[in-house]
């Protein structure tokens, strides 16, 4: 059969078809650059080789030369020489601390010239031995010294890194367990960088910010969660990945730069139960501008065991406080507001159906417009040592009357045996006697439910004159210096968070921090750095309270303390002197008072009902004009004439038989004084034994 021929013409081309053209391969693969491939050759021989390991030993072996060069001696020296600018105006601090760097820097030097001289010895022994080897040309003691220096480098750079925690514990890390809303490194967009936190719209935005400021501060912080959305700005929790939160604290400066926020604007909070954690708080503008008023609380509504509503800390929660059987400490400079913190508490000792309040000042107003609910205000260094050395005595003699009331191992109080609560404002400024009885009564009186709350300015010794700060249970501290801070809290307080000293005290006009303050020690509480805002009262809500109360009645002592205290002794350095004959050679430099006696002394109302006998009146005169007098007896007439100068309403018609009745009624009589007014041995009467039947 015939094949067909093809209907399309045959094309006229020079180039055969494409199917018709052979296809010419490459047989042999495209070789790698010389460079790349020398490249490569040469650091597959060098890890062959361990060259990475020594390059790295080395390395570290310089920074352990270098470490040991210096031995933390700049470290030191920066130490002391902090120590010298925080011991400003105490000028014992500042010699110490100044001869301590000096001392410090002379250390510094020959510890340098000892080392460089021990390096010295050790380099030059290992070069003597690589040139006696070159000179000699003995190559097995070259090739012995080359393989000593590669195998020690090699040793000290050794792969010492450990598997992450996913490898350790067999988990893939999508398992992984986050907190609410966490922020972790992996989610930082690529390139990023710092903005300020008010461009953040959304907590994730904000959480963003605050990891990406942390990443550029060098700041170990591997998470952030919890980002909330505040009145005053935001607040999160953070989580460092080596280390403790302190190094938030200590670049707190560069952040609020990062944040663009205002000073004082970062405000980390260290947890407790969380080593590695702490709250930052990020303030753009007053965290306790919602914060609620002062309760009211009606006269004798509460007890000192209960507690009450004294403030409002920077992240909302109510600051209570109970104030039985606490010592306290409160310091603050000009304008922080420790007279408002005083009165904060005076208006919960006062509003109490089973405290008694006393307020002691000897240079400003005390609790000012709570007066009239004070049991007892002592103004002059007189008052405010009888009335210290009253409650010395009075928690002594609960001290021994416990056993017999069945009360146990401390005092327990109620309406009929009262809590009392001393506070004692410009504690400097007090008498050195006035010093050593608060001190000593802050020794014993917290178990018989007297307590003392000292106010000062300071919290160094300069200001206290012993270092009893942090031996004070509750203490709060607001505007201040560094050194406060240190002295109140201990020496590694503001590492940890305590920064009562970055708050600003308050201007003629702007209140800035003032009343604002760090607190340890409330009862209930943990202690942790955080900023409180004590409720502050208008004077005249506070002048009506202590009026409401001073008409319901002011609390009064119980009789069981009032008769245990006359049996205990006197401190020794209250009791007069005696010289080898039984005469006075100096007298006491403070009596001990009845209650009625130191109310009369600091002018207040005397208890209810009192009607002092013709006897006590007369006895309490004649011992008040011998200490006026500077004497400590006088003859029978001359006491008689004494009293009728006084009072001529009252004694000018006493007689000497007339006043020798009246003692005799209180069971005192005349008796032989000595030599006394130019006499042989005249009679008359004693001031301790007049004292004595007070």
């Amino acid at each position: 059969m015939a094949t067909p021929l093809s209907t399309e013409p045959p094309r006229l081309t020079l180039v055969p078809p494409a199917a018709e053209s052979p296809i010419y391969k490459d047989t042999h693969p495209k070789s790698a650059t010389p460079v790349r491939s020398a490249i490569e050759r040469t650091n597959r021989i060098a890890s062959a080789a361990l060259l990475p390991h020594t390059f790295r030993g080395y390395r570290q072996l310089g920074r352990r030369w270098l470490d040991r060069y210096r031995d933390d001696y700049p470290q030191m020296i920066a130490s002391a020489g902090q120590a010298l600018r925080d011991a400003e105006g105490d000028m014992h601090a500042e010699a110490a601390a100044k001869k301590r760097r000096a001392e410090l820097r002379a250390e510094y030097r020959r510890h340098r010239l000892t080392f460089t001289g021990k390096t010295a010895g050790a380099a030059g022994a290992v070069a003597g031995g690589v040139t006696f080897g070159t000179v000699t040309g003995s190559l097995w003691l070259d090739l012995i010294a080359g393989l000593g220096a590669w195998g020690l480098g090699a040793f000290h750079g050794r792969d010492r890194s450990q598997p992450d925690v996913e490898t350790m514990l067999g988990l893939p890390a999508e398992e992984t367990v986050r907190a609410h809303g966490s922020v972790t490194l992996t989610d930082l967009p690529e390139g990023g960088k710092p903005f300020p936190l008010s461009r953040a719209e959304t907590p994730q935005q904000a959480a963003i910010c605050v990891l990406l400021a942390m990443v550029a501060e060098n700041v170990p912080v591997v998470e952030v969660w919890d980002m909330e959305r505040q009145p005053w700005g935001w607040q999160c929790k953070v989580r460092v990945g080596e280390g403790t939160p302190e190094a938030i604290i200590a670049k707190a400066g560069g952040l609020e730069t990062r944040f663009d926020l205002p000073t004082n604007g970062v405000r980390p909070q260290p947890m407790v139960e969380r080593r590695a954690c702490a709250i930052l708080r990020l303030v753009e503008g007053n965290p306790f501008a919602t914060a609620p008023g002062m309760p009211y609380r009606a006269p004798k509504s509460i007890s000192i065991t209960d507690k009450s509503r004294l403030g409002t800390s920077v992240g909302g929660d109510p600051l209570e406080a109970a104030f039985a059987g606490v010592m306290g400490l409160v310091v603050a400079a000009s304008g922080g507001g420790k007279t408002g913190m005083l009165q904060a508490i005076g208006e919960i000792t006062t509003a109490c159906h089973d405290n008694i309040t006393i307020d002691l000042d000897p240079h400003g107003d005390g609790l000012e417009d709570l007066h009239d609910a004070v049991r007892i205000t002592g103004r002059s260094h007189q008052q405010i040592e009888a009335a210290l050395l009253f409650f010395l005595m009075l928690s002594k003699g609960r001290a021994r009357l416990r056993a017999k009331l069945g009360m146990g191992k401390k005092w327990k109080v109620s309406k009929l045996h009262p809590h009392f609560t001393v506070i004692f404002d410009e504690f400097p400024k007090g008498s050195e006697l006035a010093k050593r009885l608060a001190f000593d009564l802050l020794l014993v009186g917290r178990k018989e439910a007297v307590t003392l709350i000292i106010a000062s300015q300071g919290g160094t010794k300069l200001y206290l004159g012993e270092n009893i700060a942090q031996m004070i249970a509750l203490k709060a501290v607001g505007p201040c210096k560094v050194g406060d801070t240190r002295a109140v809290f201990g020496d590694g307080a503001v590492a940890e968070g305590w920064m009562p000293h970055k708050l600003s005290p308050a201007t003629d006009t702007d209140p800035k921090d003032a009343g604002h303050v760090y607190l340890q020690g409330v009862p209930g509480r943990s202690d942790e750095p955080i900023e409180y805002a004590i409720h502050e009262t208008p004077s005249e809500a506070l002048r009506k309270l202590a009026a409401e109360r001073l008409e319901a009645g002011l609390v009064e002592p119980d009789q069981d303390s009032l008769s245990a205290m006359r049996s205990v002794d006197l401190p020794e350095y209250v009791e007069p002197e005696y010289d080898k004959d039984g005469d006075l050679k100096k007298p006491a430099p403070v009596k001990l008072l009845t209650w009625e006696q130191l109310l009369r002394l600091c002018d207040a109302a005397p208890p209810a009902g009192y009607a002092p006998s013709r006897a006590d009146a007369l006895i309490g005169d004649s011992v008040d004009l011998m200490d006026k007098a500077g004497v400590d007896r006088m003859r029978t007439e001359r006491l008689r004439d004494v009293l009728a100068d006084h009072d001529p309403a009252t004694y000018g018609d006493l007689t000497v038989e007339t006043l020798k009745r009246r003692l005799a009624e209180a069971g005192i009589k005349p008796e032989q004084l000595g030599a006394w007014d130019g006499l042989a041995n005249p009679r008359g009467f004693k001031r301790d034994v007049l004292a004595a039947h007070l």
